[in-house]
């Protein structure tokens, strides 16, 4: 598949937010200020464009059925333990970036708060590399772009709504919609207009 043509799959027509409603719970939390919107979304795609394919070495070479042939157990098959070294290698990511930009932006750092560990339980970050297993990539380089293509994707989406909810902070919003009520509607019209991108010939 070209990889392009895979990059924008992912990232518009597949998106991880408007498509699956994937990692809505930190999309919804941090989505207050294009600030901590890009903070995280560039974390995610940081998590997504490395845990995809570490993992999808894990599944070809240690996990999958015939994986271990290079160590001379050609029968032996791992896939049963799938889930918990995929959300191993997440939680592991997860802790460098938290590290990282704790060292280097502390204040990205304390806006993010506990949703910047919580990406290691964000359902997008797992989904890319469960997504990665079930369309059965042919090389690292497919699943690398799979993954900067989901992380691109919820980039987009999270900064999106980021800027939307900081110009309708001014706007006259009934009292009930104020806050999550006027977010979920507004990513729900979003997610509409993302279908136009299902029509694309890839």
């Amino acid at each position: 598949m070209d990889l392009l043509k895979l990059f924008i799959k992912a990232a518009f027509v597949e998106n991880m937010v408007f498509t699956f409603f994937f990692g809505m719970c930190s999309y919804l939390a941090v989505s207050k200020t294009v600030k901590t919107g890009v903070g995280l979304g560039a974390a995610v795609i940081f998590v997504l464009g490395v845990t995809v394919p570490v993992n999808y070495l894990l599944e070809t070479y240690v996990l999958k059925e015939g994986a271990l042939a290079w160590l001379g157990e050609p029968d032996m098959n791992l896939s049963f333990l799938s889930f918990i070294m995929f959300i191993a290698v997440i939680a592991s990511i997860v802790q460098l970036v938290e590290m990282l930009v704790e060292k280097f932006s502390p204040a990205l750092y304390g806006a993010l708060g506990i949703f910047l560990p919580l990406i290691a339980v964000n359902c997008a970050i797992l989904g890319g590399s469960l997504f990665m297993q079930e369309r059965q990539f042919e090389n690292i380089g497919e699943a690398s772009v799979y993954g900067l293509g989901s992380g691109f994707g919820w980039f987009i989406a999270i900064v999106l709504i980021a800027a939307i909810r900081e110009k309708i902070r001014y706007s006259h919003v009934p009292a009930p919609l104020r806050g999550v009520g006027m977010a979920f509607i507004l990513t729900g019209l979003m997610g509409l207009a993302f279908l136009g991108f299902m029509g694309f010939e890839l």
